[in-house]
């Protein structure tokens, strides 16, 4: 199985002014791209080559012999679902549902957005912020580097990429900005 880029859900100048098309074309066309094209290099006549990208990073997690292809999988599959987990004029209120478990599980929606702002600003180094569920209970994760909720078994719902790459051309060293922004108009309930 050769695994291919996954379209952006949207145009690639669709987020801006909150994430401008240049950040876009280095993350997506740069960062992205290279995971999808090391992994590929990686899983060649592997039993890897003929699995499906969830099983990949779900297989080689923590096992070292295998950090590299792990690396690759799940930063791969963390892009993907970054890309989906913003929309243009995003942000607002989640639907019914899942405000009502927010509100069940954080108190409040705002209450939500504080905890998950802090979470992205508290992750030392690279990694990642999730809205993740577990025993139908919602709950906050930060993850380092490519690690993500898939390998911890708790469904991943919503992720906000703190690595520099995708805030760094538009917001330098703010990255409490870039995850407000993110939570106040990007957010893809």
């Amino acid at each position: 199985m050769v695994f291919k880029m996954t379209e952006l859900p949207y145009e690639r100048d669709a987020l801006a002014p909150y994430i401008s098309l240049e950040t876009i074309d280095f993350h997506y066309g740069k960062h992205y791209k290279g995971y999808v094209d090391n992994l590929n290099k990686l899983i060649v006549g592997s039993k890897y080559e003929q699995m499906p990208l969830e099983e990949i990073v779900k297989e080689t997690a923590q096992k070292p012999e295998f950090a590299s292809i792990f690396n690759n999988a799940a930063q791969v599959w963390n892009h993907e679902f970054f890309w989906k987990s913003m929309r243009p004029n995003g942000g607002r209120l989640p639907q019914a549902e899942l405000k009502t478990k927010i509100e069940h599980s954080f108190g409040s929606v705002d209450k939500f957005k504080e905890e998950f702002a802090a979470a992205a600003v508290a992750q030392f180094g690279s990694g990642w912020v999730w809205l993740a569920e577990a025993d139908g209970r919602l709950q906050i994760l930060k993850t380092g580097n490519a690690d993500n909720p898939l390998t911890k078994n708790v469904k991943p719902l919503l992720t906000l990429d703190v690595w520099e790459h995708a805030y760094y051309l538009d917001y330098q060293n703010r990255r409490a900005e870039f995850a407000n922004v993110f939570l106040e108009h990007l957010i893809n309930w």
